[in-house]
């Protein structure tokens, strides 16, 4: 028996060892040591979780900029604290008022979405609307990000009560220009000497600017992100959309606030991930901190996950935003399948499967065509990262991460190359 078990280990040790060395090969011959990535700084750690060995480490104790990687370190919050449904608000009334807190749900009037439990509780209620400030530590950007972007449909305001998703839809055809919600004034320019219609933004007020070719007749619809202002100007809105007045108000020292629930979570999680949705993103980790501690802080947040949940994470990375945009983040591959295998054993593989991107679709929807890949992309000027969940052909399940930096070539061929690599392993094992 001895030597039975003894064989079986060897045998095992020496499977292991072949696959190291053919995924080596693969990774220098198609990915390392040639265009785009031979001068690029590239992480690789590939993991099986049923041997709870790694197949494949590449600089994997590196750290990277992780780009929209970074939303798995969210997701993961998001998996944790906020249960089955999303926080819509916390609410307290009395025979004559009702007292309302926001608690950063980006579904609240958000065209995604026909649920709408808050927007049913104050349009039905025929007492007083007091909206009661948050505590909120967030600014309405996060660290480092791009202030030039501000009219981008990327980087929406950051709020304790969102509406809309922060943005407003505009929609032109023809002559014909419509602003939803038509909260504010759009002044539309002719412009023969442009080839397709252009949309604008004042960087510090709320004045949209559209300009278009009376020639070109094809049908645009931009969003772009509003300025969310102060608590005054969230009543504002509110009272355009409710046709109600609005307070602003302490509530009594006696009130007990009641939480009102919202959407089912994965149906945020599912499009934050697909589509990679910074916004949802941002505003998940502002929904846990809220669930916590009735203040709204995605630093504090953060610190809370790394000193608790993810202390054992390999090495103790710099995160600083929900979304990746910021590039002050800083994360290691190995750190990446650490996260990854933490959801593997704590949530169910299909919940997974269905949240994340798979091969074909969202992200993904050029790329993996096999379908085996379930994976978050990342991506910015000279990142590019994609980390997640392959099922080889012989149904063996891999955790991997792969990030790349400091690259100069287009993100298309970058990920061409990963996918060859990939494509390989799956095909192989």
């Amino acid at each position: 028996m001895r030597s039975i078990l003894l064989f079986s280990a060897i045998s095992l040790s020496l499977q292991a060892s072949a696959q190291t060395a053919a995924i080596s090969r693969w990774a220098n011959r198609s990915l390392l040591h040639q265009q785009p990535l031979e001068q690029a700084h590239v992480g690789i750690s590939i993991y099986e979780p049923a041997t709870q060995k790694y197949w494949y480490q590449y600089q994997d104790d590196k750290f990277f900029t992780p780009a929209s990687n970074t939303k798995i370190f969210s997701l993961y919050a998001g998996l944790k604290l906020l249960g089955d449904s999303l926080p819509a608000a916390r609410y307290y009334e009395n025979d004559t008022a009702i007292f309302v807190k926001g608690m950063a749900d980006p579904s609240f009037l958000h065209p995604d979405y026909t649920f709408q439990p808050l927007l049913q509780l104050l349009q039905q209620t025929g007492k007083q609307i007091y909206l009661v400030p948050a505590v909120n530590q967030n600014k309405r950007y996060g660290p480092g990000w791009s202030w030039a972007d501000y009219a981008d449909d990327y980087q929406p305001e950051l709020t304790e009560w969102p509406m809309y998703g922060n943005v407003v839809r505009i929609y032109h055809h023809g002559d014909t220009s419509k602003m939803v919600p038509p909260l504010y004034d759009l002044e539309t320019t002719e412009d023969s000497t442009i080839s397709k219609t252009s949309t604008e933004r004042d960087e510090r007020n709320n004045l949209f600017f559209l300009k278009y070719n009376p020639a070109y007749r094809d049908a645009s619809t931009t969003e772009v992100p509003f300025v969310t202002g102060a608590e005054q100007d969230l009543r504002q809105r509110l009272q355009d959309t409710l046709h109600k007045r609005i307070g602003l108000a302490i509530p009594p020292q006696e009130a007990s606030f009641q939480l009102l629930k919202s959407i089912p979570a994965d149906s945020l999680f599912t499009p934050m991930m697909h589509r990679s949705d910074n916004f949802f993103a941002e505003q998940t980790l502002m929904m846990a901190s809220a669930s916590l501690w009735d203040t709204i802080s995605t630093k504090k947040m953060i610190s809370w996950l790394l000193e608790g949940d993810l202390k054992d994470l390999p090495h103790a990375p710099q995160w600083v935003d929900g979304s990746g945009l910021s590039r002050y983040n800083l994360i290691t591959p190995r750190d990446f399948v650490s996260v990854l295998h933490k959801m593997y054993v704590q949530y169910p593989r299909q919940r997974l499967w269905d949240i994340f991107a798979t091969g074909g679709k969202g992200t993904l929807r050029n790329y993996y065509q096999q379908q085996f890949v379930h994976a978050k992309t990342g991506t910015l000027n000279g990142v590019v990262g994609l980390s997640g969940y392959l099922v080889t052909k012989k149904n063996k399940t891999l955790i991997f991460s792969v990030l790349v930096n400091n690259h100069q070539d287009t993100a298309t061929n970058v990920r061409r190359a990963v996918e060859r690599l990939l494509t390989m392993i799956w095909k192989e094992y």
